[in-house]
């Protein structure tokens, strides 16, 4: 029986944390080491935009400590992410470099979307519990030191997710001096939290009913993960119940607590304004049932690296939420669904049939899904700029699952589509898309416009389209008994990129459908 060890490391705000897990063909995968140091890199990150000389020092200690250990193990990979807090960093590209100068860790900065789906993964990893939960509604809430993340979830499909920038040390930072006392420092959370909660539940929750609250954070969690292996039952709790587990609503005394639960007074600071969160929202949403499955991000790092390496069956198809995500984007926006179907259909069709010659992969393939799907997002916003507009809201609407580069490119094809293309000195110019990265942009551009082209009335004329590639001609057959004059007008226009990006020539081959 073949056995893989892997390390996954996570930079966080207030802690590094490495977890180390075996995978072999009979138990999946299994940790085997958790370490956990706490270092408040957030403080300085989100105050100052800098991390001081001292903390860089004490990281790097803890890196090279965890080092050893994997080398002891002999691990064959790892993976080592940053999240807010170096994401925050004005130094960044410096600092990383440094740290690894100094301990041989390449650490790799995701963006939020990125941390908040691997934590949505590790949830998911929890298998029969997480199917039986999600199918009422349910919500994640992913507490991290500087934003939280709310995923609304409707009949087994993820339908909306937003990040609110209320995190655990950020809310210290900015309610902390306005308080006189305790109970006062409650009360302006509360009414703080409430504020934001109130404008997300006006913009996603809509008619939605939330009867379940799934949290993942560093602290009430660890908490409730520490009596449930006790005994106590705590991973599953009650709004009631969860109140009276911390200690009641009012009267709350940080040394009393910190010394029930058995951890630092700093810590039970942090536990306290993640549990002001928690109650903010099940009573926002309406919540009254919450589980905490225990999972932190080195979890979901260990299961994306299993689930890329054919370690573990599919649990979840995450590639649904995600489309799933783009058509509630569109719906928000009016977008035409009958329109983004046919286009859908259209370029997925033509990029099946082009595979040895674009070159491109199933991200890919899903990233052009992306883009035909919101293509019209922006004539919400104006029928005039309809490029423009919808770049910036792709760009600035979060989609749970792909990166911001992911999201740029998506962005670009569907602004490109509208607009002449740009070349690549331009594009680039304020932005960290890279060569391969504006290869992609082009390459599905030519096959949105290409499809656009052939629905360009947006009547939907052709009822059956076939594609072949022969030598350098694309010929693309449809039956239709309609007038098609438009449609070939259109795509002499844009067959002109399209030849430019591949050194071929679309045609399109009418056919009559056969009356009986």
């Amino acid at each position: 029986m073949k056995v893989r060890l892997f390390a996954a490391i996570d930079i966080g705000s207030f802690e590094l944390s490495c977890k180390i897990f075996e995978f072999t063909s009979k138990n999946g995968m299994k940790e085997i080491e958790n370490l956990r140091y706490r270092l408040d890199l957030g403080g300085e990150s989100f105050a100052n935009g800098k991390i001081s000389g001292e903390k860089v020092d004490e990281l790097c200690h803890t890196l090279l400590s965890f080092r050893k250990i994997m080398e002891l193990y002999q691990v064959e990979a790892y993976k080592a992410y940053g999240t807010s807090a170096i994401r925050e960093t004005q130094n960044r590209m410096i600092l990383l470099d440094q740290i690894e100068q100094r301990t041989g860790i390449k650490i790799e900065v995701i963006s939020n979307s990125e941390q908040r789906f691997l934590n949505y993964k590790a949830i998911a990893s929890r298998g029969e519990e997480f199917n039986k939960i999600i199918e009422k509604g349910t919500a994640i809430l992913d507490i991290g030191g500087g934003s939280i993340q709310l995923s609304l979830f409707d009949k087994d499909t993820l339908v909306a997710t937003q990040n609110l920038k209320i995190g655990v040390f950020r809310l210290e930072e900015q309610i902390r001096h306005l308080a006189g006392n305790n109970v006062r420092y409650e009360e302006l959370l509360d009414e703080y939290i409430s504020s934001q909660l109130s404008v997300f539940k006006k913009l996603y929750l809509k008619d939605r009913i939330i009867e379940n609250i799934i949290v993942v954070d560093d602290y009430v969690s660890s908490i409730m993960q520490k009596f449930e292996k006790e005994g106590a039952g705590t991973a599953h709790l009650t709004y009631d119940e969860f109140v009276k587990f911390l200690g009641g609503e009012k009267n709350f005394h940080l040394q009393e607590q910190a010394k029930r639960f058995g951890i630092s007074e700093d810590n039970m600071a942090h536990t306290f304004v993640s549990s002001v969160i928690i109650k903010r929202c099940m009573k926002t949403l309406g919540a009254d049932h919450i589980w905490s499955p225990g999972v932190v991000l080195c979890d979901g790092i260990g299961y994306e690296y299993g689930e890329k390496k054919g370690l573990l069956t599919e649990i979840h198809d995450f590639r649904q939420d995600i489309i799933a995500c783009a058509h509630n984007i569109s719906k928000r926006y009016q977008g035409n669904k009958k329109r983004s179907e046919t286009l859908e259909s259209i370029a997925l069709t033509i990029f099946d049939s082009m595979k040895k010659i674009h070159g491109l992969g199933k991200r890919e393939r899903l990233l052009l899904q992306l883009a035909t799907i919101l293509h019209d997002c922006g004539k919400y916003i104006s029928m005039v700029n309809l490029g423009e507009c919808s770049y910036n809201i792709i760009l600035y609407t979060e989609i749970i699952g792909i990166s911001h580069i992911e999201r740029e490119i998506v962005a670009n094809v569907v602004k490109f589509n509208h607009e002449e293309f740009t070349y690549f000195d331009i594009l680039t110019r304020n932005s960290l898309l890279e060569k391969n990265n504006y290869m992609v942009i082009a390459k599905l551009t030519a096959i949105l416009k290409l499809a656009n082209a052939l629905d360009r009335s947006q009547k939907q004329k052709f009822k059956d389209i076939k594609v072949a590639l022969k030598e350098h001609i694309l010929s693309i057959s449809v039956v239709t008994d309609e007038d098609i004059t438009l449609e070939q007008g259109l795509l002499r226009e844009r067959a002109d990129f399209f030849e430019e990006v591949y050194s071929i020539k679309p045609v399109i081959k009418q056919k009559k459908s056969m009356i009986i």
